[in-house]
């Protein structure tokens, strides 16, 4: 982990060539905003860099945005990659116009930079933070003056029509703007043909929106205009320019593709000049990745170490057993039962996650229910889960195990009640210790351990108290079912020798934890990218949160496995996993007031 925060940093910051700043500031509507400000080497305000606001999406966080913070800090731009409200360390706000307004709150304070040249300012917003550039737009069409130079929407529609015509119309003025327009957007980019009949993403280019907006609001006429390719007219007596870039990708890879970021180094070199020129093909936060993917690695690895380790004190060695649990054989009845209710599970899960997830409230536009809907959802889908597990291990052992003279007690499914208080306590001990690593490389480094989707992220008190109740104990649900099924019921011989034998059935267990996670994704994008629609439509937001899962699910159960051997106890590891994942899950989504 100490490698990763140094690495990450090393590369965030070019080799010590940008400073980070950590920003908090008082919006003039009164509300708390945070964002991470990137200064290169050499700005001053004799000599003003150039300014961009670059935005995460729904969901999301400030980090999200390494890849462009990274290139462009290096490339000479003063940045600030901001929290949008709700989201990260910014103040939640209660309803989504509201949240959209923050990129204009950035851009205001972005502008008061002594060094930062107030007539180069541009935006980028990923989804969500695409969709607040052009609300940005539009209060600053309201402004005396323009503070905003240029606008790159990534994964958003542009706006293309004149809201009281109804008509197509440059709503940016002389803005240069351009649009990352993903071909396997899950989103957006939708359009209707000459026909009226709907047309696939991949088609964006090809259709009256994106040739509209590449002709500066006017009807596009037989004139088709390419991607790829800027398109320059005189707009208020100023040069202004236009591009759409359409990258073969899909939305949330949006924010972490080579294309994409070249797109947007190519965009604002143009816009806005490079104070540092540096070929866009040339990037180096693949690196900051790396390191991240690395310190998320060595998280997972400390939660099992220090758990063990806390296992060997006095107060905790109640908890620990003698010998390490061994695999256990089992006969032909056994292994029907154990390939039967593994199947069982998998099924239900595949089938429910979409049915679940599209009958709660767990993707919300405003306060209401719950603070988190997203969590929620998901915790719902979870316990429903873990319920099924537990009717499926209820029937496990009556019909089989007991029949055979197995115990409760011997699988540890019994408790003292001081070693269950001692299982909370060292949960809550080992859980708080991991994340102050994360608190740590956050104070120190500027940095936190993350892949893709997935982070294990520094936040506020607050994300403690709102995770508590609903999400907590929906999570525990599942994780402390699938802790009691991975270990004590499933740890069975399956087959292979005994030599190799454990980690085979673990191994077997972790594809099945994931196994319905793979077959909703399948189901989605292969339809998806054959069609051009997805399947389940109403499922797109849903669909895209279980990409962390297929890291989460097959890790947790490793670790449930590791923290079982050395105390018969399957309750805690479940509840060890069932805390983190809230946590890690409350800390990266959007949050209501």
């Amino acid at each position: 982990m100490l490698i990763s925060a140094a690495g990450s940093s090393f590369t965030q910051t070019s080799g010590g060539d940008v400073q980070i700043k950590d920003l908090q500031w008082e919006t003039s509507q009164g509300g708390s905003m945070s964002g991470l400000l990137f200064v290169p080497e050499g700005v001053s305000a004799e000599e003003p860099a150039p300014g961009i606001v670059v935005s995460h999406g729904m969901f999301n966080n400030r980090e999200m945005q390494e890849a462009n913070y990274v290139e462009l800090s290096r490339r000479g731009y003063v940045v600030l990659s901001m929290d949008m409200y709700s989201h990260g360390w910014s103040e939640p706000v209660s309803d989504i116009q509201t949240l959209t307004t923050g990129m204009y709150q950035a851009v205001t304070e972005l502008s008061g930079i002594d060094y930062v040249d107030s007539e180069r300012i541009g935006i980028t917003g990923h989804s969500l933070g695409g969709m607040s550039s052009n609300v940005a737009v539009m209060i600053d069409n309201q402004m005396e003056t323009d503070l905003i130079s240029a606008v790159l929407i990534n994964s958003t529609d542009a706006e293309y029509i004149d809201p009281e015509t109804q008509e197509f119309a440059n709503v940016y003025g002389s803005r240069d703007v351009g649009v990352i327009a993903p071909q396997y957007d899950e989103f957006f980019f939708g359009d209707v043909d000459a026909e009226g009949n709907p047309t696939p993403a991949r088609d964006y280019i090809e259709h009256g929106n994106a040739q509209s907006f590449l002709h500066f609001g006017e009807e596009p006429g037989d004139g088709l205009r390419n991607p790829g390719e800027f398109y320059a007219e005189e707009v208020d007596g100023e040069e202004a320019l236009r591009i759409i870039h359409n990258p073969a990708i899909t939305h949330p890879w949006a924010h972490f593709s080579h294309q994409a970021t070249d797109s947007t180094i190519k965009f604002f070199e143009e816009a806005l000049g490079a104070p540092n020129p540096i070929p866009s093909e040339q990037q180096t936060w693949q690196w900051k990745a790396a390191f991240n993917a690395l310190g998320l690695i060595g998280f997972g690895i400390f939660v099992v170490s220090l758990t063990l380790v806390l296992l060997r004190s006095s107060f905790f060695s109640s908890l620990r057993v003698a010998e390490p649990v061994r695999i256990r054989q089992t006969d032909r009845t056994g292994k029907i039962w154990l390939w039967g209710t593994l199947s069982a599970a998998a099924i239900f899960a595949s089938v429910s996650y979409i049915p679940i997830l599209t009958s709660v409230d767990s993707f919300t536009m405003g306060s209401g229910g719950w603070a988190q809907s997203s969590p929620y959802g998901i915790g719902m889908w979870a316990a429903a889960n873990g319920l099924f597990t537990l009717l499926l291990l209820s029937l496990f052992y009556v019909f089989y195990m007991r029949r055979r003279g197995t115990s409760l007690a011997e699988r540890g499914l019994t408790l003292s009640l001081g070693n269950a208080g001692k299982s909370v306590l060292l949960t809550v001990a080992v859980v708080a210790s991991s994340f102050a690593t994360v608190f740590l490389a956050d104070y120190f480094f500027k940095t936190d351990f993350r892949l893709w989707t997935l982070a294990v992220k520094a936040f506020p008190s607050d994300i403690v108290w709102t995770a508590l109740f609903p999400t907590l104990p929906l999570l525990l649900i599942f994780f402390v079912a699938a802790s009691i099924a991975t270990n004590a019921i499933n740890f069975v011989w399956i087959g292979a020798s005994e030599k190799h034998r454990e980690w085979v059935n673990t191994t077997v267990l972790a594809l099945f934890s994931v196994l319905p996670v793979v077959a909703v994704l399948l189901v989605q994008y292969i339809g998806f990218f054959s069609t051009g629609f997805l399947p389940f439509p109403d499922a797109n937001m849903p669909t895209v949160w279980l990409f962390t899962f297929l890291v989460i699910l097959p890790v947790s159960t490793v670790i449930s496995r590791k923290i079982y051997r050395e105390t018969n106890n399957p309750y805690l590891p479940g509840l060890i996993n069932g805390l983190l994942v809230t946590l890690i899950a409350s800390s990266n989504t959007l949050t209501w007031a």
